[in-house]
């Protein structure tokens, strides 16, 4: 098992009411938070960190969501760990295009905090390390 509670989860949205609501139920739920506003900030956080789960906003201003995944897929330290988008695009392919930039899952906004909680958990399970 793991030291720090349930696993450490990166979350990258650039919106702080998201981030504040987020972040209130996975602390509540017992994992350790990162957070970044920024694809920016995600990727020099990563530099020396590994999250165990990244949530992923898929509309930023600086690079999208998609970008952003598919430069953390190609880095071969973390092609394993899973991503999983949150997004207002629910539009016909949008979750195709999701799953095709690489992210493992796909929640759409507004968020469903009890299908996030099972979402990661899912995700999380499947850790050879857990």
């Amino acid at each position: 098992m793991m030291q720090n509670g349930k696993g450490t989860i990166l979350y990258v949205e650039d919106n702080p009411e998201n981030r504040m609501l987020i972040r209130r139920v996975l602390l509540a739920e017992g994992y350790t938070l990162m957070e970044a506003d920024t694809a920016g900030q995600a990727l020099d956080l990563l530099q020396t960190n590994q999250p165990n789960l990244i949530l992923m906003d898929i509309n930023m201003p600086d690079m999208d969501g998609y970008t952003l995944t598919a430069q953390i897929k190609s880095i071969p330290d973390f092609e394993q760990i899973p991503i999983i988008a949150l997004t207002a695009n629910v539009m016909r392919g949008d979750r195709e295009k999701t799953l095709q930039a690489g992210c493992d899952g796909y929640i759409q906004k507004p968020v469903d905090i009890d299908l996030l909680s099972l979402e990661i958990e899912k995700f999380l399970a499947r850790r050879p390390n857990a």
